[in-house]
């Protein structure tokens, strides 16, 4: 049998050479592909890892502008910046959050509502990484609190910022508006690099008119902060640029003697500078705190506001859409004499009312047994119906609306208040489109008195009162004065006649202008005039008109009297100028189920005209 060697050593010899081989060459490859990862990171890709690392420990964030102030004519603020500390809390840094609120709440009190505004804020999309309020207006005793345990809540910060501050609160809240917490429809609409600081914006008013200007421009700083998120020192820091500040020919003192003279009634005041159209006071009753709406209002006060049956916060004074009454009477005269359908010696005998054929309905007047014979003058300082009637019988709607439209009725005419309503100035052609039945005489007749289907907002009466007062010159109607920027102490004036929306009021006959407010001083002046009692121990000459609006209409078989208008809670108007002459102020009053407008309205006016000549009377 044969002897054979299982053992190779030669041939084994070969075969572990051959894989150490592959095995030294495998390891060099891989050796050497490490070295090439290393290199490609550490020289390569050396800033971005470093600028990776560096996030770690380095943020960089913006910083909100501060918001510019609103000063009145005067120089006093009317909005401005407080002070104040937040409790705030970074998501993204918080390990458990209920846990986290809950220990807050063993340091400070930090109510449900608190909680809710919390929850709401988080909902913004810009929220990751930035720190959301939880708690507003900290105290000295709070912040002590918190600064102790700090060390044991990670993402909670303690921050100071400025809100904003209304130091007038209700006086001026239909004027500047507010500002608010950003909304998703904002967010959509807005810069967003420019408000990434940025957690409140004009809602409404001056606020959101000139949010723009008023905001400013962000800046940003680069921060070092520890694995906490706490900042432990400022690196860099490019400023930001805050807005601008806004002066008003709003006199803030002039606003307080209206809402003063109107008290509590529901009504509006708009007062204008007929010589440059600056909005002196825009006042609408009652009002509310427009400091409620800046860090968010709770459900409760917001509820009262809402369904409160006076409206607090409808804006009357540009928003409020009411029948003129016979304050229109002044405008229907000029467009009457220019259009020829009157002139200062026509008259007409008013038995107390017009028909317009025998056995008609009767078009009453609201003086019940009539004025008698009457000519144009004597139907303004009376106010006397029956005359318009007529009138409005011979010239037609049509050309009393193209009159009237030249003194801003159905239009907007504010500079800056995009909130104001057109009201409505009827034609035959409107009626067509809104009621889709055609016009009427007996509508021509209402429309005579300021009544049927013509509106006016308060600021529209204003604003024609100012053209009349300048003797058809028109001004645009604004409340910002001027602008004043801060990187060069640069003013901006927005005064002057480039900025006059309509055409002047020219009249063929510019007699009839001085006729027309000759008569309008009577109403006050005159022994017959309307509004003769606020003449009393007076300085000054007025030229006004009385009116009143009925809000509920008057059946065939019902008497018009006086007294009746009362128990039906007409609306008290009153538009006026002074001095009657030369004059630096024109307004209107409004007083809602007033009554009278020379009982009622007409007082109110005296007082402001009063406080406004008593300062001198010049702005």
């Amino acid at each position: 049998m044969d002897r054979r060697d299982f053992k190779d050593l030669y041939h084994e010899t070969r075969i572990f050479n051959r894989r150490a081989l592959i095995c030294w060459v495998a390891l060099i490859i891989l050796t050497c592909l490490l070295a090439l990862r290393l290199f490609y990171l550490q020289v390569v890709q050396h800033d971005r890892y470093a600028t990776l690392s560096d996030q770690n420990r380095v943020l960089l964030q913006p910083i909100a502008p501060n918001r510019g102030l609103v000063y009145d004519r005067n120089g006093i603020l009317l909005a401005g910046n407080r002070a104040t500390h937040s409790l705030n809390v970074t998501m993204e840094r918080v390990g458990d959050l209920e846990e986290t609120l809950a220990s807050l709440g063993k340091i400070i009190p930090v109510s449900e509502r608190d909680l809710e505004r919390f929850s709401e804020r988080l909902k913004d999309p810009r929220r990751p990484y930035q720190s959301v309020p939880v708690r507003f207006k900290l105290t000295e005793q709070e912040i002590a609190k918190i600064a102790v345990q700090i060390h044991k809540l990670s993402g909670i910060s303690v921050e100071a910022q400025l809100v904003r501050h209304y130091p007038l609160a209700a006086s001026m809240a239909h004027v500047l508006g507010y500002v608010g917490r950003i909304n998703k429809q904002e967010l959509e609409r807005i810069d967003p690099v420019n408000y990434s600081a940025t957690r409140r914006i004009g809602k409404i008013g001056l606020e959101k008119f000139y949010e723009e200007q008023l905001h400013g421009s962000v800046g940003y700083q680069k921060v070092e902060a520890n694995a906490r998120g706490r900042v432990l020192r400022v690196l860099e820091r490019s400023a930001p640029t805050p807005g601008e500040d806004i002066h008003l020919h709003l006199d803030s003192k002039l606003q307080l003697a209206a809402e003063q003279a109107l008290g509590n009634r529901r009504g509006a005041i708009v007062a204008i500078d007929p010589r440059s159209g600056g909005i002196l006071a825009l006042v609408s009753q009652p009002s509310f705190d427009p400091n409620l709406f800046v860090t968010g209002i709770d459900t409760r006060s917001y509820g009262l506001l809402r369904d409160s049956p006076d409206l607090p916060l409808f804006n009357r004074a540009l928003r409020g859409q009411y029948p003129p009454g016979s304050t229109i009477k002044p405008f229907v005269a000029l467009a009457g004499l220019e259009t020829g359908n009157t002139d200062w010696q026509r008259e007409i005998y008013d038995p107390g009312f017009y028909q317009l054929k025998k056995g008609g309905r009767l078009y009453r007047d609201w003086k019940k047994w009539g004025h008698g014979r009457v000519d144009l003058n004597l139907a303004l300082v009376q106010s006397c119906d029956t005359y318009f009637y007529d009138l409005a019988h011979r010239m037609g709607v049509d050309k009393m609306h193209e009159f009237l439209a030249r003194f801003g009725f159905g239009q907007r005419t504010g500079l800056d208040m995009a909130e104001s309503l057109r009201g409505i100035l009827p034609s035959s052609e409107w009626k067509k489109m809104a009621v889709g039945e055609p016009w009427y005489t007996g509508d021509s007749l209402n429309a005579s008195i300021g009544q049927g289907f013509m509106l006016a907002t308060p600021l529209q009466l204003a604003t024609a009162t100012a053209v009349l007062a300048n003797r058809g010159a028109w001004f645009q109607p604004r409340l910002m004065q001027r602008i004043v920027e801060h990187s060069d102490a640069a003013v901006q004036d927005v005064g002057g006649r480039e900025l006059k929306p309509l055409e002047d009021v020219a009249l063929a006959d510019p007699e009839n202008w001085q006729r027309i407010i000759a008569a309008m001083e009577e109403v006050v002046h005159g022994e017959r005039g309307t509004a003769r009692r606020i003449s009393k121990g007076i300085s000054y000459k007025i030229a006004g008109k009385t009116g009143s609006a009925q809000v509920v209409g008057i059946k065939q078989d019902e008497e018009n009297d006086a007294e009746t208008i009362a128990e039906r809670k007409t609306h008290a108007l009153f538009i006026g100028f002074a001095p009657a002459q030369e004059p630096t102020i024109a307004l209107v009053v409004i007083v809602e189920n007033g009554g009278g407008g020379g009982a009622t309205a007409a007082p109110v006016a005296r007082q402001v005209l009063d406080a406004w000549m008593d300062s001198g009377g010049t702005g």
